[in-house]
């Protein structure tokens, strides 16, 4: 597998990932939506702002249905292919566009799953944005906001089909009226604090299309790092198996 100049090939477990720091690299977030991600055997998944690949590559062992990649940036859709490619994957495809397109592309109410890592960051004139223009569209809603990415993953979705997020906390009230707005309704949170005695910097959210408007449930959170700042063992695991 030949590398661009400033990419290097990473390790999770058994899947191989391209990265390059100069324009994507995927980090925790992308490794715990992945693992809270309910897929199953036979499940249709789309992960929307996919990156160079790294949660669709995460759960793609999980399922022998296929697996579209959606990413806006040719440079980092190449990157996730060349991964597709250097695992051997046979039901993962990638698609360079907007995620807003998915529907069109991928067919309206045909996937089980849909998993997303969006921008986090809403573009304000405050809102100080990475030069690097790769990373400030990964990181900041530049080419496209929330409403659009749960509009998407609803209109994605069969009926009861299920839609899994990470986020930032700080947007929750938000991120909920939107999801519910979209008809996807929220069924279980789950917090990740830095350390126990720290706030949580993430949320981890599941919703399920035309589900009930009750029954949310939030779950224990994830604990990253004990108190003498080695991970803890479930992040251990999910890191190093």
């Amino acid at each position: 597998m030949s590398l661009k100049s400033g990419e290097r090939i990473d390790s999770l477990g058994a899947i191989k990932i391209i990265q390059s720091p100069e324009v994507f690299a995927f980090s925790l977030d992308a490794v715990l939506l992945a693992h809270f991600a309910q897929v199953r055997p036979q499940s249709r998944v789309v992960d929307l702002a996919a990156g160079n690949g790294a949660v669709g590559l995460f759960v793609a062992p999980r399922t022998h249905g296929q697996v579209t990649l959606v990413e806006l940036q040719a440079r980092l859709a190449d990157m996730a292919r060349r991964s597709v490619a250097l695992n051997g994957f046979t039901n993962v495809d990638v698609i360079t566009g907007d995620l807003a397109a998915a529907p069109q592309l991928i067919g309206k109410d045909q996937v089980d799953v849909v998993t997303c890592n969006p921008p986090y960051f809403k573009v304000t004139p405050q809102a100080i944005q990475n030069p690097n223009e790769h990373l400030a569209l990964a990181r900041h809603e530049l080419a496209t906001d929330f409403a659009t990415v749960a509009a998407t993953a609803a209109a994605l979705l069969k009926y009861q089909g299920k839609a899994f997020f990470v986020h930032r906390p700080d947007r929750l009230p938000e991120l909920l009226h939107t999801l519910v707005a979209a008809g996807l309704a929220p069924k279980r949170l789950r917090f990740v604090q830095p350390k126990a005695d720290r706030e949580a910097n993430m949320v981890l959210i599941e919703t399920i299309r035309a589900g009930k408007a009750d029954g949310v449930r939030v779950l224990p959170p994830v604990i990253v790092q004990a108190a003498d700042g080695a991970y803890t063992p479930e992040v251990e695991a999910l890191l190093h198996g």
